[in-house]
């Protein structure tokens, strides 16, 4: 069980310690179409890789986030040289995978795209990733910021064990799981110590692990360690019981606060699975998840609410607004609950994300203002 759940508050009212003070915290990220349309930033290897554009280019995002929507208070730090380490205002898990060996295309208006390695079997060897092109590029990277900054800010999406593993083997891991369940274990217990030797590194320059994971963790007092696990949709939950639960268990106990960024439809299935943590302090529960399920097993569990970035296209105004406030209404617990929508791209109006800010706004004046 939970042990976070073992606190006795209202269920209503209950917050994360860990929180910064912050009702309902809201963020969005944009998808590089939409970058590359309303800011004209290419994202060639260089974006991610070359000290100059990684400072310009994040300026430029802060700048036309500030121009666009300043009054809720994005792009704050348009003013500010940052050095960020990793792309911070885009989803992309990319570079472990890379240091493992698989190849990874750039392209000027999407993400890096993971090519599998189409490895025989899923094995690892944690000295090859670190001595890999891959990482000595992010090093020097890292070092050519703090000697021109004196600092270095950000970090970069570690993506997941399983993820990471599905670059690697292919969908023949699925069958891996079934025939080779020894080797899969050891497979996945050395992705995990890749994962954390690299999580620590960054964290240990910047103070910050998850941001590109989602922008809702900045809202925590302490860096949030989220794992995440998009294709977990994929398996049973018993595979996840057998093979994943117990890393995370591991990581729960080590990483606090400890979250994990699920962006399938059926975060649910694994609501009970999920109790069974000694602690989760974050949950990215994915657009079409069930969030009554959830916060029933999760009472003390901060949910991060996801919009679709398909649906907000072609929402009204009042379906928005109706859908944010149903979602919120689910959770149960305003100063246990976040919204945010990813990946939206460049077909997205500047009205719809007006509304959803509106009516955040708008939830956290009557949160406020209701008697406890």
């Amino acid at each position: 069980m939970n042990m976070t759940a073992g606190r006795r508050e209202d269920p209503r009212r209950a917050r994360d310690p860990s929180l910064t003070d912050l009702l309902l915290p809201v963020e969005v990220v944009f998808a590089p179409q939409w970058w590359h349309k309303h800011a004209g930033i290419c994202f060639d290897r260089d974006f991610f890789f070359h000290p100059a554009r990684r400072v310009e280019d994040e300026q430029k995002m802060e700048r036309v986030l500030h121009e666009k929507w300043g009054r809720f208070g994005l792009g704050a730090d348009q003013g500010e040289v940052r050095p960020e380490v990793g792309a911070v205002h885009l989803a992309a898990g990319y570079l472990i995978s890379q240091m493992l060996g698989c190849e990874v295309r750039y392209g000027e208006d999407h993400p890096p795209q993971v090519l599998p390695r189409g490895a025989d079997k899923l094995v690892v060897e944690p000295e090859k990733a670190f001595d890999s092109a891959a990482s000595r590029d992010f090093q020097n990277l890292v070092e050519s910021l703090k000697s021109r900054y004196g600092r270095v800010c950000g970090d970069v999406n570690w993506s997941g064990i399983l993820n990471i593993a599905l670059d690697l083997r292919g969908q023949d891991l699925f069958v891996d799981m079934y025939t080779r369940p020894e080797e899969v274990h050891q497979g996945f217990c050395q992705i995990a110590g890749v994962i954390e030797r690299f999580v620590a590194g960054v964290q240990s320059r910047t103070g910050t692990s998850s941001i590109s994971v989602n922008r809702n963790v900045r809202h925590f007092a302490r860096a949030v360690f989220l794992h995440s696990e998009c294709s977990h949709t994929m398996i049973s939950e018993a595979f996840y019981e057998r093979f994943l639960l117990p890393l995370d268990v591991a990581w729960s106990w080590r990483h606090r606060p400890f979250g994990i960024h699920y962006c399938g439809s059926d975060p649910h299935r694994y609501a009970e699975l999920f109790a069974q943590l000694p602690y989760l302090d974050f949950l990215d529960v994915g657009w079409g998840g069930d969030v009554a399920r959830l916060r029933r097993f999760l009472p003390n569990t901060f949910l991060n609410l996801r919009l679709s970035p398909v649906e907000i296209v072609r929402q009204s105004a009042d379906e928005i607004r109706t859908t944010i406030v149903r979602l919120v209404a689910a959770s149960g617990n305003p100063y246990l609950t976040g919204v945010c929508c990813i990946n939206m791209d460049d077909t997205v109006t500047d009205d719809k994300i007006r509304v959803l800010f509106e009516t955040v706004a708008e939830l956290r004046h009557c949160c406020a203002s209701s008697p406890r």
